[in-house]
């Protein structure tokens, strides 16, 4: 069975250890959710500890949004998040 793209790595702020991540349509996302980072180089799962949407905490994003997110190792600009199994 296929994973479900959730969004694509827009930004990586190394020095933050960040990925801003943009969410695609009919995508939602929460805190405590398991997401896997894909690209040529990248693959790796992890739980969602916290999303920041324009500096601020926030629970939850929604189909759209441009959100920050603490990642557990390096990402790449055009990196796929997927929903982890």
């Amino acid at each position: 069975m296929a994973q479900k793209v959730l969004g694509k790595v827009t930004h990586y702020y190394d020095h933050l250890g960040v990925a801003v991540v943009k969410l695609g349509k009919g995508a939602g996302l929460k805190k405590g959710e398991k997401v896997q980072f894909k690209g040529g180089s990248t693959d790796f799962a992890q739980e969602v500890g916290s999303l920041q949407v324009d500096h601020k905490d926030v629970e939850k994003v929604k189909a759209g949004d441009d959100f920050g997110v603490k990642v557990d190792k390096p990402v790449k600009d055009g990196d796929q998040v997927l929903a982890a199994q």
